[in-house]
């Protein structure tokens, strides 16, 4: 990514972190980024592992939690303390070969994903309006894109803030349904594990739905952002008197945002095994399915909750796709890259996100399965996930990306055991899918 240094003076003069005025003051980017994760797709998952293991897998997000943190922490810091995106840093400090295979499968990755959310969208709003799935398909894609053509920066990313509202209707549904909270505790705290290949093969999509590359990028891509839009503001290593607030904010923000996303699995979990899995429907393919599957048992205030949520958390997680990809992409290449910029002063960032989202919208006028391609999308997601997991953390350490402020040991150590856990969970992808 193309950073655009401040001048000397400003560099030396940086005011003073803004972010601390309450806790809404200090979430942007973390709570951005956790809520994204909860994108139709992972609803589609969420709501196959309640559906089919009931309460049996309430106890992978209380595991994912402190992993999310540490990952998507360190990859904040990167972006906030060196003024570079991870893309940035990584064209810098790793082999082409590397670093252009990971952008490549990331944008693949990304522009599938873009196309089973943006199906999910359409089936949703049909489900609640009737009409056309495609052609409502086709409006959200546009709709995303023009709103990240023609928002400045600031009002763009308010905009998604208050996109991640959207994300309350699941908790809204648990409300509405009943739930046996005690056994559902139990569940979640006293796991019963069974070594068996579907309950594996559930176990690693969750986490493969819940840590995500395209994360990584878009949360030290959106410290970059809010570094720019602070003219008296520059890189922490230039300014190391300011890094103790700054990295509290990032620590809060990424506590609350990632807190947030799981809460929100959790409900989507709970709501399927209570009346979906108690009912004897065991296979959801599809986050609409969900929805659908769900009128007849829970009622018709669970089911437009439920699907409602799908369009909102899609209008949130298609741009950070697109965005995440077109960041990745421009910092590989050394472009400039910022959605401050207008389209005509960025031109190949902007291309980058107008492609994947265009493409996701066609891929949902192929004769092309959607399951399949979400799978194939979190088999790339899983693949790429260690090595760019690996290279952060190694960048995370390095003196030259960092300067003065490496990552305190704890959050050094939680970021490995990450990385360690979702090598584990490919590993066991890999030896299940025979």
């Amino acid at each position: 990514m193309t950073t655009v240094p401040p001048s000397p003076s400003a560099a030396g003069s940086a005011s003073a972190p803004k972010g601390g005025a309450g806790l809404l003051g200090q979430l942007g980017p973390g709570l951005i980024t956790g809520a994204a994760d909860d994108d139709p797709s992972g609803i589609a998952t969420y709501s196959q592992a309640g559906a089919q293991f009931g309460f049996g897998l309430l106890w992978t997000m209380l595991l994912t939690y402190p992993l999310m943190v540490g990952i998507q922490m360190a990859s904040a810091s990167i972006g906030r303390v060196s003024g570079r995106g991870l893309a940035g840093n990584m064209r810098r400090h790793c082999p082409p070969w590397l670093l252009h295979g990971i952008v490549l499968l990331l944008l693949l990755a990304n522009t599938i994903n873009i196309a089973a959310d943006i199906a999910a969208m359409g089936e949703a709003a049909r489900l609640v309006l009737g009409g056309r799935a495609p052609l409502y398909a086709l409006g959200f894609g546009l709709l995303s894109l023009l709103l990240q053509l023609l928002l400045p920066y600031q009002r763009y990313a308010r905009l998604l803030k208050w996109l991640t509202l959207a994300l309350l209707a699941y908790m809204a549904t648990v409300l509405v349904v009943h739930v046996p909270w005690g056994a559902a505790l139990r569940a979640a705290l006293l796991p019963q594990l069974v070594w068996e290949r579907g309950y594996l093969t559930t176990v690693v999509a969750l986490f493969g739905t819940t840590i995500s590359p395209y994360l990584f990028f878009w949360q030290a891509a959106q410290e970059v952002e809010e570094l720019r839009a602070d003219p008296a503001a520059a890189p922490l290593r230039r300014t190391p008197q300011h890094s103790a607030a700054e990295l509290r904010r990032i620590r809060v923000d990424t506590l609350v945002g990632m807190g947030f996303s799981n809460l929100v699995a959790l409900s989507i979990m709970l709501t399927t095994a209570v009346t979906l899995h108690a009912q004897g429907v065991r296979k959801i393919t599809s986050s609409a399915q969900a929805a659908a599957a769900l009128r007849p048992l829970a009622g018709e205030l669970a089911f437009a909750l439920f699907s409602l949520g799908i369009i909102g958390t899609g209008l949130l997680a298609i741009p950070v796709l697109a965005g995440s990809a077109a960041y990745a992409v421009a910092g590989a290449f050394n472009w400039r890259s910022s959605l401050a910029l207008r389209p005509r002063a960025a031109r190949k960032f902007y291309a980058i996100i107008a492609a994947a989202t265009l493409a996701g919208v066609g891929i949902g006028f192929l004769p092309v399965d959607p399951i399949q391609a979400l799978y194939w999308s979190a088999v790339i997601n899983g693949v790429i996930a260690v090595p760019i997991m690996a290279v952060t953390m190694l960048l995370a350490s390095r003196p030259a990306v960092m300067g003065p402020l490496p990552l305190a040991p704890w959050l050094r150590a939680l970021g490995w055991l990450c990385t360690a856990t979702m090598a584990l969970a490919v590993l066991a992808m890999l030896l299940t899918s025979g």
